[in-house]
């Protein structure tokens, strides 16, 4: 039994999975915090939005690699909860529960039906890139603009930024997001009242279901994260060699967030960062065994679930301008390969561009947010623009 047990016992492989949700949780978990507040989400809801994503990506990181002797990392659609953060200002929080409903049903019926490519043929690279764009920009800009109020604090954190970028760039929004503590912490703005180690306790909203909420977030959630994050994570492992199917496991993490949605857990996605840590020499020199890296972070996903409700009190212990620049400056490096695949062909920049600063400008018509209308504009102007050249 010991002898069975000792390969996964492997420090690298254990220090892989660990590493692979700290920088999973300290590079987006700012973002899902901003997401569940536009909501509206009480701290006991913000608790269970945690708890269920902790559990969704816990199960599915532990199954599927399991299954697939492979190292299948999954994750939340982090562009998804930026997506979420612009257009849930005023949606009643069973609306939101039923877009999530909506859109992880989508990715269930791509992935078991086998049409992930050819559903996601029908929306131009250009133009998806654009729409992520447009949604991102905004965390981008409120970096520098709490800047001058909070000038220490976002300074040290810009600073470190850099540095880390360049000297750990692994490791670079962790270690900002030390400093920004470091630096609270000596000027007093702290509030550890609101920190206490407790367990979460899953909240369930009933959903309800409208045509504006699934137009306007249901479905564009559904293309950010098949674009954005499924795509990507399936060519890390492909990359990596491991042929795993593709229809179950994109099938599953869509089943994941239709049982998870109603207590929060909006979007269950392949990872690619997270996942290229534990595919990694670094976490063991046989690709075979690297799979025990993602159990191993699977395991950890579902202890930081468990205590949902203490990582939603830390974050509620730090100041706003904290959370806004280590959001922003997380999403940095999104914002730039998603601007880069918007604007690479010549022949779909205008359809980019539109997408791009239709999406930005949070255009809402008929109750539908920015994101449909810069989709359904740049798709106008791209048919339009392919017909003539053809």
């Amino acid at each position: 039994m010991i002898d069975r047990m000792k390969p996964w016992f492997v420090p690298s492989l254990i220090a892989a999975g660990f590493i692979a949700v700290v920088v999973g949780y300290t590079s987006s978990a700012a973002i899902i915090f901003e997401a569940a507040r536009a909501a509206g989400a009480s701290p006991a809801e913000i608790a269970s939005w945690l708890w269920a994503l902790g559990l969704g990506m816990g199960v599915t990181c532990v199954g599927l690699s399991l299954v697939y002797r492979s190292p299948v990392l999954t994750a939340w659609s982090t562009p998804g909860a930026a997506l979420l953060a612009t257009s849930l200002a005023g949606v009643p929080m069973s609306e939101a529960i039923g877009a999530f409903l909506f859109a992880s049903a989508l990715i269930a019926v791509a992935g078991f039906s086998g049409a992930f490519d050819r559903v996601m043929r029908h929306v131009p690279h250009a133009v998806a890139s654009a729409m992520l764009a447009g949604v991102l920009v905004r965390f981008g800009l409120d970096v520098f603009a709490v800047l001058p109020a909070n000038a220490a604090l976002v300074g040290s954190m810009l600073v470190t930024f850099v540095l880390g970028r360049r000297l750990l760039p692994r490791y670079a929004i962790p270690v900002t997001l030390l400093a920004g503590v470091a630096v609270s912490a000596a000027a007093g703005q702290l509030h550890s009242a609101a920190f206490t180690i407790e367990w979460a306790h899953p909240v369930f909203t009933l959903p309800r279901w409208t045509m504006s909420s699934l137009i306007g977030i249901g479905l564009p959630l559904f293309i950010v994260t098949m674009a954005s994050q499924n795509a990507p994570g399936l060519a890390v492992l492909r990359a990596n060699g491991y042929r795993v199917p593709v229809s179950p496991l994109v099938g599953f993490t869509g089943l994941t967030g239709v049982l998870l949605a109603p207590f929060g857990g909006f979007s269950f996605n392949l990872a690619a960062i997270t996942a290229a840590i534990c595919m990694s020499p670094d976490a063991h020199p046989d690709p075979t065994q690297r799979y025990r890296a993602s159990v191993w972070a699977g395991v950890f996903y579902l202890i930081t679930g468990l205590f949902g409700a203490t990582v939603a009190g830390a974050l509620t212990a730090f100041p706003q301008a904290l959370v806004t620049a280590i959001a922003g400056l997380a999403l940095l490096a999104t914002i730039a390969n998603s601007l880069h695949g918007a604007l690479a062909e010549p022949q779909d920049r205008d359809a980019a561009l539109i997408t791009f600063l239709v999406t930005a400008s949070g255009l809402t018509l008929f109750g539908i947010g920015g994101a449909f209308w810069g989709l359904l504009f740049g798709l106008a102007v791209s048919i339009v623009g392919r017909r003539r050249a053809a």
